[in-house]
């Protein structure tokens, strides 16, 4: 692993490349992470801070895609002050009026587990997703150092989503969300209803961002994010208004 320091914050932090692994999601190719030191003592406004230059943290690792031959990750974010509900959009939001959302603190509850648990094996089959481990699930989503809130979703006072939200200096960041997979729940789109209702939660609390990742425009599950406008992604070390090739 090659060893790197990055300038933009007050001190410079070591970053690593990692070695060369298959790519989650685009078939045939190879992919780099360049990650922060994990010695690194990582606070949420450091964080806060790296995730305005691209970076995105899984558990505790902050990382972001640094591939030698490939520039196809690019990480979006939402403004959310600005951004208008399409048609689609208005219908998926009025089929969950029924929906109740509570904050909820990121530890380990048995419902929210199990509806993680069927939502990979549902999604993710095959995938190494999909036998997951009750002692890993809050490793994933998790970490000691970051604001995270699990946003539960219920229908009924029963449990049907999370949204693994963390809530940084300018903005929300989409972590993760999970559902209950099953056909009932499908009619409801619940996986725009979440980023709709993170939109409204960023408004409510006056902040100007939704980070929603990286968006890929040859992968399907994540060329999807820019059906929210307007949106900004992060390439040659700005935010720019369209994505790359547009300029």
């Amino acid at each position: 692993m090659s060893n790197m320091e990055h300038k933009f914050l007050q001190k410079p932090i070591n970053l690593y490349l990692s070695a060369e692994h298959d790519c989650s999601y685009l078939p045939d190719r190879q992919a780099n992470s360049l990650f922060v030191d994990p010695e690194k003592e990582m606070t949420a406004e450091i964080y806060s801070e790296l995730i305005t230059q691209g970076f995105r943290r899984s558990g505790s690792y902050v990382y972001t895609p640094y591939c030698k031959k490939c520039h196809d990750c690019i990480p979006v974010r939402l403004n959310v002050q600005k951004f208008e509900l399409s048609r689609s959009q208005k219908r998926c939001r009025n089929k969950n009026k029924t929906i109740t959302v509570a904050a909820k603190q990121p530890v380990y509850d048995e419902a929210q587990y199990q509806l993680y648990s069927n939502y990979v094996t549902s999604r993710h089959p095959g995938g190494g997703m999909d036998e997951p481990a009750n002692d890993k699930y809050l490793d994933f989503l998790t970490s000691q150092w970051s604001h995270t809130v699990f946003f539960e979703f219920r229908d009924h006072n029963k449990p049907m989503g999370v949204a693994v939200t963390d809530i940084v200096e300018d903005g929300l960041s989409a972590v993760y969300t999970f559902f209950d997979p099953s056909p009932d729940y499908q009619k409801q789109s619940p996986g725009v209803f979440s980023i709709l209702w993170q939109i409204e939660e960023a408004q409510r609390r006056g902040l100007k961002w939704l980070y929603l990742g990286y968006w890929i425009k040859n992968c399907g599950k994540m060329s999807y994010k820019d059906n929210y406008q307007p949106l900004e992604y992060y390439y040659n070390h700005l935010w720019h208004d369209v994505p790359p090739g547009l300029l």
